[in-house]
């Protein structure tokens, strides 16, 4: 896989992961009797931890770029 490939395939992979961690662990602010912030939607998540799910997604998108890069260097080989 060349370089360019590489990077596409982690950009995509990252977004991917990032969209799977994005909801876990978040509570919204009128749960557990949580003051709903003036202005915004109760829905609205406490603390969506984002630095925290920044570092997953991007240990996902490694992980899963090295299973593509690894499937697809021998089936070119091959060809």
């Amino acid at each position: 896989m060349d370089p360019v490939g590489f990077i596409v395939v982690f950009i995509i992979t990252w977004w991917l992961s990032f969209f799977c961690v994005l909801p876990i662990g978040v509570q919204g602010q009128f749960e557990d009797d949580y003051d709903v912030i003036e202005g915004t939607e109760a829905g609205a998540p406490k603390k969506p931890m984002l630095k925290k799910k920044v570092l997953w997604a991007s240990i996902g998108a490694v992980a899963l770029t090295l299973i593509a890069h690894f499937v697809v260097v021998p089936w070119l080989a091959s060809q």
